[in-house]
């Protein structure tokens, strides 16, 4: 039998990425293309007050410069799918640092940036709100999260009948930093309008989204918006809504009537496409002196812009985690003078658990258990949010796997009690969880009486393998070979497919492709039951196996005949059929989510407080794995992002301007090659009935989950000092706690 599904498939796409092939969208070829600049504020907040544009107007090769004083009417954006709601160039108002407040159009990209010096802007200065204590004096409650599809406020049984129930008790404030999107391919949009028709290339998780947000602020029917995302330099949440820029250029473009190309400099994808936002969050943990837990209290500070509301939604994970009877959780927002914050990969998880997971260790301390055992002892075996079943649930394996791997048992629980010369040695450990979401999807399999294949989706493969996976997940339900499929992606003329992001590629599309191979086999198969010419006439449609590009009798597999055959016979050029993901059964409702364990191992400096990783164990339950070689590089570079969310990222902006100081790779540090460790990964295999008819439950996001608490209780193990304040850098350390 054809089964490829799960096997470490290399990349479909891999060649033309090596040699220079793929063509992202700064390198798409557009004939008498123009260039864009943006013009941006230098003030946090305040107004306009003068704007000089004349040498601007003047200057070699411009062709346009477009601000508020002259801007052509179109639609405003809201937030989401916008990724903010401030109005682009309607007014002298200013809210941020680095807000845009025009866009120069000139023949030459240099032309253009030369162009932008030229311009003189004169401000009334207010001053800004910037530090999160400050915003957070004026703050308030927010009534949902997580773009308003969830209550702020959670609770459950009575918090204090926990507090007096509870004989030890954990009470702290950790604390994460604004973090910014450093992907590979910073944003860019490249604009091309025919009369009223436009085609957008665009580096965007959504090309779909893209295209209804774009029709609206154009006032253009849809169908006349085409949005094209073939490629993606990486994603990670900063390329999931419509960020000013986009609009901008397809501004300009029909301003100029040419194409217009845009690309963010990678200072100002610090100011243009969302962030991290910083975080404080006060967990109050109660637990009985074997270890059961009484209490969870989790209140979340955080801030955004003056104008949306969105809360980094770090209580998401707490609320369904552990087994506790009597948990309450709940926000509180501040507005600093910045962009609208944005997802970044693991949005809530990722600092959430932190934190969470933190105070999980330090209760393993005060109460002298294993921080293993302590977990055990508080599994939760159904959701403790609703009641429902896990639709699957291997986290037990995970803790059980992963401890065996790593040599847990050889771990000396006193801290500061492993060293190896002018090093402390640190063993730490901490769960890792994702929601198992999907959203509706659409997909085309076209069968040619050649053999070859079609498949086709308006998805997005953001560098993570989709392109792959997709073939695989084709191939092996239509029993052709791998080469036989070809997979097309990122184009509205597609089937329609949701945003690629919160880890739902591989469960929405991944089943619209496999419902749509089903579907289009069928057909043939119909066909040839029916065919008294078939060697397959009369035989039940269970009796027949695809394989090798062939139907055949599954008693007898050498009475058969291939796709080609049977569309041939039929004088059919090809068979179409789409299919999408929308469940067919009515069942239970069951909770779904990822999990998984990590263990690391760092070393610590005695003396200068440097902190290195150096092993990694991650196991993960997350259903159906669709390409182990694609899943593995997923979730080491998600481990990778956390080794940087624990030790190093950290967006710096100046308390009096308003300005990220930071704003380059130099001085805002990830990790690079001599920072990863080995890494092992290992997914416990989970058969998921209820999660989605492939299984799948999506694992970009809990790759990340988790590394940062697991860092912070290794260097406490090693050290006896808890940094609770992100990142653990060494002037931390050697100040103490």
């Amino acid at each position: 039998m054809n089964k490829v599904i799960g096997k470490p498939i290399n990349r479909v796409d891999g060649k033309l990425k090596v040699t220079g092939g793929a063509r992202y969208t700064t390198d798409i070829p557009i004939e008498n293309l123009t260039y864009g600049v943006l013009i941006e504020s230098t003030i946090a907040k305040g107004k306009i007050t003068k704007l000089e544009t004349t040498a601007t107007e003047t200057a070699p090769g411009v062709l346009a410069v477009i601000t508020h004083l002259n801007v052509p009417k179109f639609n405003q954006i809201t937030f989401f799918p916008g990724g903010q709601s401030l109005p682009i160039l309607q007014d002298e108002n200013i809210y941020y640092q680095g807000q845009h407040i025009g866009i120069i159009v000139a023949e030459t990209l240099e032309q253009a940036q030369y162009a932008a010096t030229l311009v003189k802007v004169e401000y009334q200065i207010e001053q800004p709100t910037i530090d999160i204590d400050e915003a957070l004096k004026q703050g308030y409650k927010p009534e949902r999260i997580f773009l308003g599809m969830l209550p702020a406020h959670s609770f459950r049984g009575d918090i204090n009948s926990g507090r007096s129930q509870a004989e030890v008790l954990v009470e702290q404030t950790y604390s994460t930093p604004m973090e910014n999107h450093n992907p590979i391919e910073p944003s860019a949009t490249l604009a091309v309008w025919e009369d009223d028709h436009l085609t957008l290339y665009d580096t965007t998780q959504g090309v779909s989204s893209t295209q209804a947000a774009i029709a609206k602020v154009f006032d253009i029917p849809p169908e006349k918006v085409r949005v094209i995302s073939k490629f993606l330099g990486g994603g990670f949440g900063c390329k999931a809504f419509v960020w000013p820029h986009t609009i901008l250029t397809t501004l300009a473009a029909r301003y100029v009537q040419r194409p217009v190309k845009l690309a963010l400099t990678r200072a100002q994808m610090y100011t243009s496409v969302g962030y991290r936002a910083p975080t404080r969050q006060h967990l109050t943990l109660g637990a009985t002196k074997d270890g059961k837990l009484t209490l969870l209290q989790h209140i979340g500070e955080t801030i955004t812009s003056p104008f949306d509301e969105f809360p980094e939604p770090v209580t998401m994970a707490t609320n369904m985690m552990y087994g506790c009877p009597n948990l309450d959780t709940n926000y509180h927002l501040g507005r600093i003078n910045a962009g609208t914050p944005t997802f970044m990969r693991a949005p809530g998880e990722a600092p959430g658990m932190f934190a969470l997971e933190s105070a999980m260790d330090e209760l393993s301390y005060a109460l002298e258990l294993d921080p293993i055992e302590l977990r055990l002892r508080n599994h939760a075996d159904v959701d403790p949010a609703t009641g429902n079943p896990w639709s699957s649930k291997s986290l037990k394996e995970c803790y059980q796997r992963g401890a065996e791997i790593f040599g847990w048992k050889h771990r000396n629980p006193k801290p500061a009690s492993m060293s190896n010369g002018d090093s402390l040695i640190g063993l730490g450990m901490a769960s890792a969880t994702f929601p198992a979401n999907s959203f509706p999807a659409t997909a085309k399999v076209t069968i040619y009486n050649s053999g070859e294949i079609l498949v086709e989706s308006g998805t997005q493969d953001l560098g993570t393998g989709t392109y792959t996976v997709m073939t695989q997940v084709a191939a092996e339900v239509l029993g052709v070979s791998l080469e036989k499929v070809e997979f097309k992606l990122g184009d509205t003329n597609l089937s329609k497919a949701p945003l690629t992001g919160n880890s739902t590629t591989a469960s929405s599309v991944g089943t619209a492709v496999q419902a749509a191979a089903m579907s289009a086999r069928n057909k043939v198969l119909e066909m040839a039951i029916s065919d008294s010419d078939s060697p397959l006439y009369q035989a039940k449609p269970e009796e027949i196996i695809f394989d090798s590009g062939k139907l055949l009798w599954q008693n007898n597999p050498t009475v058969g005949e291939s796709y080609r055959d049977i569309l041939s016979r039929h004088s059919l050029e090809n068979i179409e059929a789409v299919g999408n993901n929308a469940s067919k059964q009515k069942q239970q409702e069951y909770a779904k989510h990822s999990f998984g364990a990590v263990f690391v191992e760092v070393q610590v400096d005695r003396l200068l407080g440097e902190v290195r990783v150096t092993r990694c164990v991650g196991v993960y339950g997350a259903g159906r794995i669709l390409n182990a070689k694609t899943a593995r590089s997923q979730m080491i570079g998600g481990i990778t992002w956390g080794i940087g969310m624990a030790l190093m990222e950290h967006t710096v902006m100046s308390p009096q301007y308003g300005r990220i100081l930071n704003h380059n790779l130099s001085d805002y540090l990830i990790p690079v090659q001599l920072d990863v460790p080995d890494i092992q990964v290992q997914f416990v295999e989970e058969e998921d009935p209820y999660v989605n008819a492939l299984g799948t439950k999506g694992i970009g996001e809990l790759s990340i989950v988790g590394v940062a608490g697991a860092i912070a209780n290794a260097v406490y193990h090693a050290t006896g000092k808890r940094i609770r304040d992100l990142p653990i850098t060494p002037d931390k350390l050697l100040k103490g706690e």
